[in-house]
């Protein structure tokens, strides 16, 4: 017999069955005759794209609305699907970002789309694609705090030599970056990005580190708050939001890679800063 029944259709020598026991083996015959590689093979087979999105809702990009999971990540997730022709499942079964990455580089998902920022430690264990939208960093600062650190310095002295306590969330990407980028700042973490606002309000700590887009959604939420606090926007410092595969995966990633170049909904920070409105 020339080959033999998986799922409902006949694995031939070469098939996606025979790429699972042989794990070095690059490509796949699909059924209906096409060759694909087999870390695309495997989703065909399955007939599902899983992406993982962390169990938090993060709007715009992925919320709960009307009962529907709805927002910019889960139309990309539900674009790569349509074009593998496959249906989608969603797992949020992470709990936070980093857990989305750990689950991606278990093999959990096949993809990882929440958000997620391209940093240093993530990059051990998944690969990125290329951004598909680009953030620059932003600090949300106590204005009477922050005065009276200022003085008669240039912001760009004070911003560039920052000494004082910097709120981040922990085990956040920004948690990476603040050591990193203002080595003599006071980093003090917290639980969520509410508890962090409120430090800030309270003047527990002088300011805030994250991308522009949560600190503009802030005010944006909260114009009142412009009284209280101020923002500054790093436009020499970039977080590239990106969607995580798995390192044995680099035909899919390039697949993403790909979509992400054609894609035609291109976003920025104002596009979805809108869709908040």
């Amino acid at each position: 017999m020339a080959g033999w029944l998986l799922g409902g259709w006949a694995a031939a020598p070469g098939s996606w069955a025979q790429a699972q026991a042989q794990p070095h083996a690059p490509m796949v015959r699909l059924p209906q005759g096409d060759l694909v590689a087999a870390d695309i093979g495997a989703i065909l087979h399955r007939g599902e794209l899983v992406v993982a999105m962390a169990a938090t809702d993060t709007p715009p990009f992925f919320h709960m609305k009307n009962n529907r999971l709805v927002g910019s990540d889960v139309r990309m997730a539900q674009q790569l699907a349509g074009e593998l022709g496959v249906t989608l499942r969603i797992d949020r079964s992470p709990r936070s970002f980093n857990e989305v990455v750990e689950f991606v580089a278990r093999g959990g998902a096949d993809l990882g789309i929440s958000k997620l920022s391209h940093t240093l430690a993530r990059a051990l264990s998944v690969h990125f694609s290329d951004p598909y939208l680009r953030l620059n960093h932003a600090l949300l600062l106590h204005r009477v705090e922050f005065a009276a650190l200022l003085r008669e310095r240039t912001l760009s002295q004070v911003i560039r030599n920052f000494e004082g306590s910097l709120a981040v969330i922990a085990n956040s990407s920004f948690a990476d970056f603040a050591p990193r980028h203002f080595p003599r700042a006071r980093i003090v973490t917290y639980s969520s990005w509410e508890a962090v606002i409120d430090a800030v309000r309270r003047g527990q700590v002088m300011g805030a580190y994250r991308d522009e887009f949560e600190v503009r959604r802030i005010l944006q939420d909260d114009p009142g708050l412009v009284l209280t606090l101020r923002t500054v926007i790093l436009k020499d410092l970039t977080d590239a939001l990106a969607v995580a595969v798995g390192v044995r995966n680099a035909t899919l990633l390039a697949f993403v890679n790909k979509f992400v170049g054609l894609r035609a909904e291109k976003l920025t920070v104002d596009s979805v800063l809108k869709e908040l409105r």
